[in-house]
């Protein structure tokens, strides 16, 4: 681990100034940090990849071809407002789209569910010569004093079920359920909060898409970058700032909220209390920060019905279509908004916060001696809180969902946290060298409750990344396309091939069945009335004209079947493999084993020969007892 040590020698290397738990978050930061490495060199290969080969797509160049892509009319994707538009307007969206949904992505996808198994079992591994090594393999909660907030509580007397002696504890039976009850109960009402503000960036999503349609197409200062700026991705981007804001608010709010629940429950000791607080925060976070992004990704665009019967929202607002490249690229623009807005906006208030703090401190303190001792410059700085290093953990935990649920979206986002904790490294270092006041030392055995949240994320991350493969992309449809329906009985070309790819996917509406509400307004200057007769929707049902028309053809049921065996297939793979690996890697060294062995086997044969050699002295003893007693005795007869 010479990375490792290279990157926190004072806290790794000389954990005693600090404590273990704190020398215990920067081993498992370095240690992560250097395996998001590997990762990061495999997605920037696999983003390179793409670019490299964005060019040479086939249903790509059909898009902007001028006499396939600009041939085809699309219907419009809202009520009245919108209107109609050529597929080739999507030509820059597409190419776009293709550095990220080829399969290079699902290679990396099978990649990362390998590496983050590989990332855990390791880690246990050198958590585990850190045990031997800071010696607190043998640390025990039970060793743990009670808080004082709960020993100043004390009222209630029971049993206690180890040592059968009466204690007092600060609330009965039924008190504590209630507590937990509470806690539970104001958990879920934040949660339902969050879900509320996502149906509300969801309602924006609905209603600000029909007012970009309706504008900025009347935009002449946007004429060069209409390829550009859509009413897709002008809807996309705006959405992902507001949801990151409301993310932000939230976290501040429920922060307080969440401290006062663990507060009001009493938990006995400190462990208990972070572990509380862990779950309680990990399950807002989870859901405040991951929401959008599994709307995105496995909900937006998927339940629309079609142009002729669309299905709305709340009776009102038109549920909002995917863009004829799917909605991957729109996830990946989310992505990059949350991840990197968190990523900075932690790191300038992790820095400015607690600086500006001293600094004020500094400016309001008048030190009577011209020269202030070290000890107390020291004591004027920000105490580092009762909670310590949770939030650290908390950020990098969330962090490592970013990088292993969505990943199949946006290979680039490992490399985005190496950036990240480079910097993240040295600004935790410097801030509690520098800006906090030294903490108490604390034994810690190893990284606490982050520890299981971590393997089920790792475990949820093969899930996620197998659906958004089967269900956001199109990686799916053009298998099914190039091995089954480009060829007899379904297509006309002779060899398996992705020509015709777009005309084949693009269901045909005929636009006399537009119903009076949904029917366009206005129409563009190229439309002709009489000669453009039908237009195209993103699905796969039969024409008009056919005897099921509008219903699913037989090609939607092809995909479905490949993309529900996909995931199975690749589920079972991966689980397999991650299996696999965790059974073949053991948690604990065989050389940190081996010297434990030696270690015990020294510590008995030591109480061994002492009670060998008490014995012996004890013998001894008793001789020289019986000797002096006989000589006594003699010389009483005599």
């Amino acid at each position: 681990m010479c990375i490792s040590n290279k990157l926190q020698p004072v806290f790794v290397s000389h954990r005693k100034y600090y404590g273990e738990k704190v020398g215990i978050y920067f081993a498992w930061l370095a240690f992560y940090t250097k395996m998001l490495a590997f990762a990061a060199v495999v997605g920037l290969g696999c983003f390179i990849f793409g670019y490299q080969t964005k060019e040479a797509s086939t249903w790509s160049k059909e898009v902007c071809d001028p006499q396939i892509g600009g041939s085809i009319i699309m219907c419009p994707q809202c009520d009245r407002e919108c209107t109609y538009w050529r597929l080739n307007s999507t030509c820059e969206s597409s190419k776009k789209l293709c550095i990220f949904d080829n399969f290079g992505t699902l290679v990396f996808a099978v990649f990362m569910a390998v590496w983050v198994t590989l990332f855990l079992e390791f880690w246990k591994r050198y958590q585990a010569e850190l045990e031997y090594e800071w010696d607190t393999a043998a640390f025990l909660e039970q060793e743990e004093q009670p808080r004082p907030e709960y020993e100043a509580k004390c009222i209630h007397k029971r049993v206690n079920p180890v040592t059968q002696d009466i204690e007092l504890v600060p609330y009965s039976n039924c008190g504590k359920c209630v507590r937990v009850s509470c806690g539970i109960g104001t958990v879920l009402f934040w949660v339902l909060l969050i879900i509320a503000s996502v149906v509300g960036v969801i309602v924006y999503r609905l209603a600000v898409f029909f007012a970009f349609s309706a504008h900025l197409s009347n935009l002449k200062e946007l004429e060069p970058f209409r390829e550009y700026v859509t009413p897709q991705m002008a809807t996309s981007v705006t959405a992902s700032i507001i949801s990151f804001v409301i993310i932000m608010i939230l976290n501040t709010v429920y922060e307080k909220v969440a401290i006062w629940i663990t507060d009001f429950e009493l938990p006995r000791t400190k462990t208990d209390y972070e572990n509380s607080l862990t779950l309680k925060m990990f399950l807002f976070q989870f859901v405040n920060y991951y929401s959008s992004c599994f709307y995105i990704a496995f909900f937006k665009g998927k339940i629309v019905g079609y142009p002729g019967d669309p299905v709305y929202w709340l009776g009102k607002y038109r549920n909002e279509e995917c863009d004829p490249g799917g909605c991957l690229i729109e996830l990946t623009t989310q992505l990059t908004i949350i991840m990197g807005g968190k990523a900075v906006w932690n790191n300038i208030q992790e820095v400015l916060v607690p600086w500006i703090k001293n600094l004020i401190g500094r400016c309001t303190t008048k030190a009577h001696e011209k020269v202030t001792p070290r000890w107390e410059q020291d004591y004027q700085l920000q105490p580092l809180g009762k909670l310590g290093l949770f939030y650290e953990y908390l950020e990098m935990v969330i962090q490592f969902g970013f990088v292993t649920l969505f990943v199949a979206s946006f290979p680039l986002a490992p490399l985005l946290a190496l950036v990240n904790n480079l910097f993240e490294i040295r600004v935790d270092a410097w801030k509690i060298t520098t800006q906090f006041r030294r903490v108490v030392p604390e034994k810690a055995q190893d990284i606490g409750a982050w520890q299981p949240i971590l393997q089920g994320v790792a475990i949820l991350a093969v899930v996620t990344n197998a659906m958004i493969i089967a269900f956001t992309s199109d990686m799916i449809p053009r298998l099914v396309y190039y091995w089954a329906f480009s060829v007899y009985p379904y297509g006309d070309y002779g060899n398996h091939t992705m020509e015709g790819y777009i005309n084949n996917t693009l269901s045909i509406f005929n636009i006399s069945d537009f119903s009076n509400d949904s029917k366009p307004l206005r129409h563009p200057v190229w439309f002709d009335s009489e000669r453009d007769t039908t237009c195209r929707y993103r699905d796969f049902r039969y024409p008009p004209g056919h005897p099921r028309q509008y219903e699913y053809s037989i090609y939607y049921w092809h995909v479905i079947a490949a993309k529900l065996a996909f995931i199975i297939v690749v589920e079972h793979i991966v689980y397999l493999a991650k299996f696999i690996l965790s059974y073949i890697i053991p948690d604990v060294p065989a050389v940190v084993k081996q010297q434990m062995k030696r270690e015990s086997y020294l510590t008995q044969k030591r109480l061994h020969e002492s009670q060998l050699n008490l014995k012996k002295h004890v013998g001894h003893m008793a001789d020289k007892i019986i000797k002096d007693t006989e000589g006594t005795f003699r010389i009483m007869t005599d």
